[in-house]
């Protein structure tokens, strides 16, 4: 009840630090604004679509990497951030093309400048949103290579049972394909985030939004064996964690850390595809819809908050069916 009481208040002097921050901004001149600066806008920003919208590091990491980095742009050009205008954001857009930037990058950095300038709009801080009417060009969206069953199988084989850090790693691969988590999730899981039990995850996804995922008996029996014989032996001496999945230090796993034991794994048993931290969840969800799962019900597993990202997987499932009719058909 304290710890909600204090969320509360804190959230509301957010807002009321914004609302006169604002005001401050909107009725200043160009001399006055020297008190409030870029970088602080940009934080502020920053401030509110976190606690609004409960955005992740990760994301918010985004966000401050492409504010900041247009902002040393508008520094360059003698230009304040909240006096950019259209013309401008253009220019800056086309410089980033000739210096190499990717449609996928380009993508991102849009809707990150496109959500601080609406933003801004939305308080009255400008009357103007420069980047309204920008656009990029849209984005083919790329399949992910997914795993066949027997590469997952393989792959899910490849750790040395015969080892801690083996038992550990088969744990984390059942799980990731029994329920097709974000590797993120899967990382931050807690010991008390799990019910034995029934077979169900507690996950908190993106935008701290909740969600019960089930697991099968197989993660379920390399999650028991995880718990009985190897994370008491990477707990060191004296160390506590209520992190589920520990590194051999005993500590938290990074996403790095993960990224290389898939990619370690897969070197073992000789699969060659390009995998990403991903490829588990791809697999999750194309499988399930191979074998006629609905797509709404995999759209709340994969929690989706919208059901166009999880129909990229139909179009993979499709396209499978499309290479083993063109294969084994004598008319293909």
């Amino acid at each position: 009840m304290f710890a909600r009481l204090c969320l509360v208040v804190s959230q509301l002097l957010l807002q009321l630090y914004w609302i006169c921050t604002c005001l401050c901004v909107a009725v200043s001149t160009d001399t006055d604004r020297q008190f409030v600066s870029d970088s602080e806008v940009i934080e502020l920003f920053l401030d509110n679509i976190w606690m609004e919208f409960g955005l992740s590091e990760n994301t918010l990491a985004a966000y401050r990497s492409d504010m900041f980095n247009l902002l040393k742009w508008v520094s360059k050009q003698s230009i304040g951030l909240l006096d950019i205008k259209h013309a401008d954001l253009l220019r800056y857009f086309s410089q980033r093309v000739e210096q190499g930037m990717q449609s996928r990058s380009g993508a991102r950095l849009l809707s990150s400048i496109r959500r601080f300038y609406k933003h801004q709009l939305q308080h009255n801080v400008i009357t103007v949103d420069p980047a309204e009417k920008i656009e990029f060009p849209k984005l083919g969206r790329r399949l992910p290579d997914v795993l066949t069953e027997d590469e997952v199988d393989k792959l899910l084989h490849a750790p040395d049972d015969t080892k801690v850090q083996g038992i550990r790693d088969r744990a984390m691969l059942e799980l990731l394909y029994a329920s097709g988590l974000r590797v993120s999730e899967l990382i931050s899981l807690h010991v008390i985030q799990l019910n034995m039990r029934a077979g169900i995850l507690k996950v908190f996804g993106k935008g701290s939004k909740e969600r019960l995922v089930p697991f099968g008996d197989q993660a379920g029996h390399w999650l028991e064996r995880y718990l009985a014989e190897s994370r008491p032996a990477l707990l060191k001496e004296c160390h506590e964690s209520s992190v589920l999945f520990l590194s051999n230090r005993g500590q938290g796993m990074t996403r790095q850390t993960f990224w290389y034991l898939i990619k370690r794994h897969a070197a073992t048993v000789g699969i060659e595809k390009h995998l990403s931290p991903h490829t588990l969840r791809h697999a999750f969800a194309t499988h399930l819809l191979n074998h006629g799962a609905d797509l709404r019900v995999v759209q709340l597993l994969l929690g989706h908050s919208d059901l166009s990202t999880t129909q990229v997987y139909t179009h993979i499932a499709q396209a499978r069916l499309q290479a083993l009719h063109h294969d084994h058909h004598p008319r293909g």
